[in-house]
């Protein structure tokens, strides 16, 4: 019996992550164990306390499972909760505050300044008519710009975009609002979309028609672009702009947005503000990011650092000497 909430669960974070094949394998697994788990017990998905996950990781424990086994499950009965929360499918996230078994924490995948300049031209340059390029464009120049989550640029509505502004409010996690800048190149995108879509707008009026709410509307179920949809255009355009396609997500531009900042000279708690996250913990990550790049570009090319390789390449009987 499979639980409702898994499938919508794992396009998710196919969408937004751009989570490998196996990785949603895995999480499907884990996911489906904890929901018969739950079933036994009388619970599911919707009723489940975090007293009832803290003991079925107990029970995970009892059977031997290795911290790193139960670490993953956790991890993946956390992020189903947190999308839980987002969707409105409960108003609670009860795995919020576990600790689990200590697990080294994984650097966030970002790209190069270089690869982000790749993508925005490709945009420009990638659709069938006038109105998907602009499209494509607009919404490249926004992710980038400001580092929203995905969830949040494809279901921004018409009416934040209004007045040319200097400024987005995004509605994010929570239900929580933030302010988020523009850059000139998102700004103008911006403006030449919202010209098209007030003419699409108009039309849509005058033949009797509802018109749309969304600023990037579709024929989807939500009345806007889907995160698959997204997911799916920035593959394209990864393709299109030869950039390899298996670096490129949603979250790693957001990911690069947050790394350039930081090593533009941005401070944390500024970052912090922009990304919309509520502890700024969850923002230091970046700081590791950029301390690996400039360990790698030292080690790359400082002259000391390339001729103690061909010292220690050139000789194998030099140690203990």
């Amino acid at each position: 019996m499979t639980e409702p909430w898994i499938s919508p669960f794992l396009d998710a974070r196919a969408a937004e992550t751009g989570a490998a094949q196996n990785t949603l394998l895995a999480y499907a697994r884990d996911l489906e164990d904890f929901a018969a788990w739950l079933r036994r017990k009388g619970g599911t998905f919707q009723t489940a306390a975090q007293a009832q996950i803290e003991d079925y990781l107990i029970a995970c424990a009892a059977e031997g499972l290795a911290a790193a086994t139960r670490a993953r499950r956790l991890s993946a009965i956390r992020q189903l909760f947190a999308f839980a929360f987002e969707e409105g499918l409960r108003q609670d996230n009860p795995a919020l505050t576990i600790k689990g078994p200590g697990q080294a924490r994984r650097l966030p995948k970002t790209l190069a300044l270089e690869d982000v300049e790749k993508l925005i031209r490709a945009a420009h340059d990638m659709g069938r008519t006038p109105e998907a390029r602009m499209r494509n464009t607009c919404l490249m120049e926004l992710l980038y710009a400001t580092g929203m989550r995905v969830s949040e640029l494809v279901s921004l509505r018409l009416s934040a975009a209004r007045g040319n502004p200097d400024m987005l409010l995004v509605r994010g996690k929570g239900d929580k609002e933030r302010l988020v800048p523009l850059s000139q190149s998102a700004k103008d995108a911006l403006e030449h979309w919202m010209a098209h879509r007030d003419s699409q707008e108009d039309l849509a009026r005058k033949e009797g028609k509802p018109g749309s709410a969304y600023l990037f509307p579709s024929r989807s179920k939500s009345g806007h672009i889907t995160r698959v949809n997204f997911y799916q255009l920035i593959k394209s355009l990864a393709a299109f702009a030869h950039v390899d396609p298996a670096t490129v997500t949603p979250h790693t531009l957001r990911h690069a947005f947050a790394t350039h900042l930081l090593a533009g000279g941005a401070d944390l708690r500024t970052i912090q503000t922009l990304l919309g996250h509520a502890d700024v913990s969850t923002t230091e990550i970046y700081t590791h990011v950029l301390e690996d790049r400039l360990r790698d570009l030292v080690e790359t090319h400082h002259p000391l650092a390339t001729e103690a390789r061909r010292s220690s390449g050139g000789s194998t009987s030099s140690e203990g000497q």
